[in-house]
């Protein structure tokens, strides 16, 4: 039987674009998130090339998480492989001109929802003794930038969560991947100006941008890897980028 894939944030961007390229492998699918009108539209474009199961929830409700993971099928709930891609930026404001529901947004996204998802997918690999963790940071996880303090510590954590994974699963023969992507073009800066598209657009001007599908490959490299390969930690920047803040424009 093939293996199967749950990849969270699954209805757009690197989600999507993950979906799409773990399609092509032949892994059945389990697509979760909060849209269930994008969920079922991509869930029609992919059944044509292997099987899905669509979960609607949001990662930031820990019940919801649980009962919804735990509600699988028999035949779906053997998960060989997590991608915790599902996370949000929201403003970018100086941190005593932060707005606290913004900062509530990113840490319940990005850290307790990662943590929430993995705590209801590890036990079934524990019992098993097999499978593979994908956790996507960012660049600015490893690297601070000025009115970004809260979405970097978000990051930072995840960082920190995909190493402190790895020391607890590697004995249980469970590998775990950090992913962390510099500027991909995607719905992100569309979030993180609360619509304002224009604004958004000008952050990928002026140079080329990664593309979802970049970092799709990436994941599909490290999940693909021999099994006495475990790859740790991949930072992917656009060929103009050499770090969190300095990109080259034209």
């Amino acid at each position: 039987m093939s293996r199967i894939a749950l990849i969270t944030g699954a209805t757009s961007g690197i989600g999507q674009a993950t979906a799409e390229a773990f399609a092509q492998l032949n892994y059945r699918l389990i697509l979760c998130g909060r849209r269930a009108d994008r969920l079922e539209e991509l869930k029609q474009a992919l059944s044509a090339q292997t099987s899905v199961f669509t979960l609607q929830f949001d990662i930031r409700d820990s019940a919801a998480v649980s009962d919804t993971i735990a509600s699988l099928p028999d035949e779906w709930k053997q998960i060989d492989v997590l991608i915790n891609n599902a996370g949000n930026a929201h403003g970018l404001d100086s941190i005593q001109e932060g707005n606290l529901d913004d900062w509530d947004q990113m840490i319940d996204g990005n850290v307790q929802g990662l943590l929430y998802v993995s705590k209801a997918v590890i036990p079934g690999m524990v019992e098993r003794q097999r499978g593979h963790i994908v956790n996507l940071s960012s660049i600015a996880g490893k690297q601070t930038y000025a009115n970004g303090a809260v979405y970097c510590a978000s990051k930072a954590a995840v960082e920190a969560l995909s190493e402190g994974m790895r020391l607890d699963l590697t004995p249980q023969g469970i590998k775990v991947t950090n992913i962390a992507p510099g500027a991909v073009e995607t719905e992100f800066s569309v979030v993180r100006f609360k619509g304002d598209a224009e604004r958004a657009a000008k952050v990928y001007q002026g140079f080329d941008p990664l593309i979802p599908k970049d970092i799709a490959d990436a994941i599909v490299y490290a999940v693909s890897a021999p099994a006495n390969v475990q790859i740790a930690d991949i930072t992917i920047l656009a060929a103009a980028q050499a770090s969190a803040t300095s990109i080259t424009r034209k």
